[in-house]
């Protein structure tokens, strides 16, 4: 198999270079995804529906690659503020509950725009 490029239509892939996803053999490498709605353009102010946007984000380009959320294998998670690490969990409960990828979560200092709280990267591989 050859590596495929996957896009989430985000004109932000092409102007800063990277891909949602690269698919490499039977794994598919997603990059960090913030809260985003794509069909809108807009960035909901709540961390928990921007979480639930990053793993709607997550799961269409998955699908694009032919892998579903049950091919995560590694999850890393990334907020600006620690009070909100309880709402992420919530969401990452509520999806990945029964996948249980091996997981870490950072609070780092800030993401590319100040808005944005949470940013989310997987890893998965093809069953």
């Amino acid at each position: 198999m050859s590596r495929q490029l996957i896009s989430s239509g985000s004109p932000f892939e092409k102007t800063a270079g990277y891909s949602r996803a690269v698919v490499d053999g039977d794994f598919a490498f997603v990059s960090g995804t913030t809260g985003y709605d794509y069909t809108t353009m807009t960035l909901p102010a709540d961390v928990t529906a921007q979480t639930r946007n990053c793993f709607k984000t997550i799961e269409g380009a998955l699908q694009q690659a032919g892998f579903s959320m049950s091919d995560l294998v590694r999850a890393t998670y990334y907020i600006t503020d620690a009070a909100d690490a309880d709402a992420v969990f919530a969401v990452c409960g509520e999806v990945l509950g029964e996948i249980r990828p091996a997981a870490t979560l950072l609070v780092v200092a800030g993401l590319y725009k100040p808005e944005m709280k949470v940013e989310i990267e997987v890893t998965a591989k093809r069953r």
